[in-house]
């Protein structure tokens, strides 16, 4: 038997193909789908079923793509109610795939129609099943973590993290603690809030260390999960939806135009969005005025999708072709189709046309502490904190304001824009964004602080731990 994890990591997102006697399942495939068309080809197999744990919300699956370019089947939970060609899936339904058995176990929780896939190998005794030796969890137990129990239309949260209890306790941990869980995301995806880094575990494990598989009672269970929950991205049905009528061929994307300074110009002036997907030092240095900063180097599909929305028609900027075609695609993956075009030349050519650039400065954590401490001598400064809440409370810097950068679709609502604004995250990737976008909001006197709360830390300085005081 073939088994190959495939783990794209803007998106903290794992897929799978798994493969015995020629024949080969792919599970929960990532839009752009060359990776497994080449890995079928290398390994000597041929592509013939596709499953779905779920109807993904937090990135467009390749399924219709790939079962068009293999003619494979898909397989997806009964209550997905998808509309593409599909084998609607049931709780016990099982393939045999050369020496290899799958069978599916319906697990609702995080979505109606989640499922999870058990995998046995070396069927040696026709009258008996084989024992199992991994199961893919989808986005129903992951590392550390189970998924989020706020993603359908039709269940509100409570019904979910109920059903979510269940199906933990009456089907996956009634595996054997041996068997291998491979889930569907890992640390730093939205579609869950606690997980671990590792790509792999087994039900042992889990059952020992992961935290929501320690909590007795489903009251309790519920009440936990349904508590806190991490911000819903406007774009995670939007996702869920396309993914329920299946993605178009990335092929049919139509050609991205170039767009001449002058122009651009033109569309920011009419309220339009210039996306820069330059490092965060670079964007400092110099860039359009008001565009926006998300890098390629982070979570930047996850980021652009939450913030600027799936109807944004972004110019992007950035300084190569390659880089270009590069965040278009990772754009796509996510669902955001429909960018205006890219600034031909990138920020030189801007420059070259005369037209101006704007600068973000930037300051190190020991300059922000002692202008903070000049702060109670009546000097003013402000501390703008958009990590997530879990991260504020395991410690942040005294005196600062918390607002999250998921919230940022509206701007911090009580900043004085008349004092100088010190932005910090966690390393400096999420603060560059906030940066970017309250100077598009308009804030003069925004200052980025280099190295985030980590570079904090490490340079020993006081670190508090309290109720978030919201801006």
């Amino acid at each position: 038997m073939h088994f190959e994890q495939f783990y794209l990591g803007c998106l903290a997102h794992a897929s799978y193909l798994v493969a015995s006697e020629g024949e080969a399942v792919v599970v929960d495939p990532q839009r752009d789908v060359e990776i497994y068309l080449k890995a079928a080809e290398e390994n000597r197999v041929a592509i013939r079923h596709i499953f779905e744990t779920h109807l993904h919300a937090d990135f467009v699956s390749g399924h219709r793509e790939l079962a068009a370019r293999t003619g494979a089947r898909i397989y997806i939970g009964a209550q997905a109610e998808a509309t593409f060609p599909h084998i609607a899936v049931q709780d016990g339904f099982h393939l045999q795939v050369g020496k290899m058995r799958i069978t599916a176990l319906e697990t609702p929780g995080h979505t109606p129609e989640s499922i999870c896939l058990v995998i046995a190998d070396e069927v040696a005794d026709e009258e008996k099943s084989p024992a199992p030796w991994a199961v893919l969890t989808g986005d129903t137990l992951f590392l550390g973590d189970v998924g989020r129990p706020d993603l359908s239309r039709r269940f509100n949260a409570a019904q979910l993290a109920g059903m979510l209890y269940d199906s933990l306790h009456g089907k996956l941990l009634a595996l054997s603690d041996d068997v291998l869980v491979y889930p569907a995301h890992g640390a730093g995806s939205l579609c869950g809030r606690n997980m671990r880094a590792e790509r792999v575990s087994t039900i042992g494990t889990e059952r020992l260390t992961n935290y929501a598989l320690q909590i007795k009672s489903r009251e309790e269970f519920v009440k936990q999960l349904t508590s806190n929950l991490p911000t819903r991205p406007e774009y995670f049905l939007q996702d869920a939806e396309i993914n329920r009528t299946g993605a178009a061929a990335l092929s049919d994307l139509p050609v991205l135009p170039a767009i001449e300074p002058a122009e651009l110009k033109t569309v920011l002036e009419e309220g339009g969005i210039a996306l820069d997907v330059r490092s965060g030092e670079q964007f400092a240095v110099g860039h359009v005025p008001s565009s926006v900063n998300i890098a390629l180097s982070g979570q930047f599909a996850s980021w652009a999708g939450a913030l600027l929305g799936l109807a944004a028609r972004p110019v992007l900027i950035a300084e190569s072709q390659e880089a270009v075609s590069e965040a278009r695609m990772r754009l796509a993956r996510i669902g955001l189709e429909d960018a205006r075009g890219y600034l031909n030349g990138g920020i030189e050519a801007w420059s070259q046309a005369g037209l101006p650039l704007a600068e973000l400065p930037q300051i190190s954590v020991e300059v922000l502490s002692e202008a903070l401490s000049d702060r109670l001598q009546g000097n003013g400064m402000q501390v703008l904190d958009v990590r997530r809440e879990p991260e504020w409370e395991a410690g942040h810097i005294a005196g600062a304001c918390w607002w999250p950068l998921d919230n940022f679709r509206v701007a911090p609502p009580e900043i004085d824009r008349n004092i100088p604004i010190a932005v910090h995250c966690k390393g400096g990737y999420r603060s560059m964004i906030a940066c970017s976008l309250l100077e598009r909001a308009g804030f003069q006197n925004v200052i980025n602080v280099v190295g985030g709360f980590d570079a904090w830390q490490q340079a020993k300085l006081l670190v508090v731990r309290e109720k978030p005081v919201e801006a």
